[in-house]
């Protein structure tokens, strides 16, 4: 069974509540991609790996990381592979995984970024994945500033190129409620497959590269709410179109 790593989509969520003279928190850890672990569970061994750890324990060598046919980021910044506590705590030399992760693609594994707050460059420029070695392997440029998407009124995937990653999947696609802006990358070995209209221009949704000895691609919307609405989950090609992105992905 093919392994994959799906880094991040995690967060803890405080609350502060007002009653009166007295006031109380709450704290909640929550798990943003379930849905989608569940939907290649039959097919592919999932380690997922939330953001709180990936920060100590994604893999610090190549060999390591050669060990998933595949390697997810989704929602998750920059900084938490950068700053390993060796580095920002300690003051101390680690690798960069940055790097790691390019010098991966260029040896025949397999990438996919996934779209988030924290993906891309994110809010507030946050995530800060411009200018570094994964926009270097991405099918897409990224913009130097905040390139959140919003479309509360909903907006549906256009197909624009066949593939056999739309195998099964019928013309019926739930709407999306928004996604990171990205710039498609002018190369002969880039195809990009769905695009989304928001504010009647049309953006990079789904977006695939043979470009290195490894595949990449790039799902510029979430994997769950609030971007990928309940509907979007529950939909019978929420399932295949993991699948079959993550079949020609390890292929």
């Amino acid at each position: 069974m093919k392994k994959i790593l799906l880094v991040g989509e995690s967060w803890v969520s405080n609350s502060t509540h007002f009653k009166g003279f007295d006031s109380f928190q709450t704290t909640f850890y929550e798990l943003g991609a379930n849905n989608f672990v569940k939907a290649l569970k039959d097919n592919f061994e999932i380690n997922y790996m939330p953001s709180h750890v990936a920060s100590t324990d994604f893999p610090s060598d190549l060999k390591s990381l050669k060990e998933y046919d595949c390697v997810i980021l989704s929602d998750i910044g920059a900084n938490t592979l950068l700053l390993h506590p060796d580095v920002f705590v300690k003051g101390q030399k680690f690798p960069n995984r940055l790097n790691l992760i390019e010098d991966y693609v260029l040896d025949g594994g397999n990438f996919a970024m996934f779209g988030g707050y924290f993906s891309f460059q994110g809010i507030n420029g946050a995530a800060r994945f411009k200018n570094t070695p994964i926009e270097r392997i991405l099918p897409v440029n990224i913009h130097p500033y905040d390139d959140r998407l919003e479309a509360p009124e909903g907006s549906f995937p256009l197909v624009i190129n066949d593939h056999e990653i739309l195998n099964g999947i019928t013309n019926d696609w739930p709407y999306l409620l928004g996604c990171n802006e990205v710039i498609l990358k002018d190369n002969d070995n880039i195809t990009p497959i769905l695009n989304i209209k928001i504010d009647k221009k049309d953006y990079p949704l789904l977006v695939l590269s043979t470009e290195f000895k490894g595949k990449t691609a790039v799902w510029t919307s979430d994997v769950g709410p609030h971007w990928l609405p309940n509907d979007f989950v529950n939909w019978k090609g929420y399932k295949l179109l993991w699948n079959n992105l993550f079949n020609w992905l390890t292929s």
